[in-house]
């Protein structure tokens, strides 16, 4: 697993079902400081009026900004982070407490900037999600973190030593 990165890079590998997923959890409560952004990518996506763009219902704001494969670096890192407070918040739960930071329902809370762990922790979490959860979901997020706050997750840059091969790349392993 090669990191990606940019949040921009790592957008354009997911599928299109999870953008779309990662918008329409974006659309339910989009973030005051990012809904001009949003907005302005759906009139640059599909040359709408800006009125228009506004007028769209919810599911077809999503669906439009879930085919743009370059809305910006701060678009794209909210919407990978709805992706996973979503669809996937058991997977940041189950992360957060492994690692040992405080959080509610996946959502770190502020002491958790005091709180440090070791690599050793850092590890054991990246394992027990690894045996939890689809790999595919596990390097996503592992992704996203790093580039969120590369600072705070310097050891996840480590992470595919970590994590299980596919069984493809074992039986290359085996046969040479």
């Amino acid at each position: 697993m090669a990191f990606e990165t940019t949040l921009t890079r790592l957008w354009k590998r997911l599928s299109r079902e999870e953008r779309l997923a990662a918008a329409q959890h974006f659309w339910n409560e989009p973030p005051q400081a990012l809904h001009a952004t949003a907005l302005a990518t759906l009139v640059d996506a599909r040359h709408l009026r800006p009125q228009a763009a506004r007028a769209l219902a919810k599911d077809q704001q999503a669906r439009i900004l879930a085919g743009v494969l370059e809305p910006g670096e701060p678009l794209a890192g909210y919407l990978l982070a709805t992706l996973h407070l979503g669809d996937r918040r058991e997977l940041l739960k189950v992360f957060l407490d492994a690692v040992g930071l405080p959080h509610e329902d996946g959502v770190l809370k502020p002491e958790s900037d005091s709180v440090s762990f070791s690599d050793q922790a850092l590890e054991a979490a990246v394992r027990k999600i690894a045996a939890e959860f689809p790999l595919a979901q596990v390097e996503l997020y592992l992704n996203t973190l790093h580039l969120q706050d590369p600072d705070r997750w310097p050891g996840l840059a480590h992470s595919s030593e970590w994590l299980p091969r596919s069984a493809g790349t074992q039986a290359e392993g085996v046969s040479r």
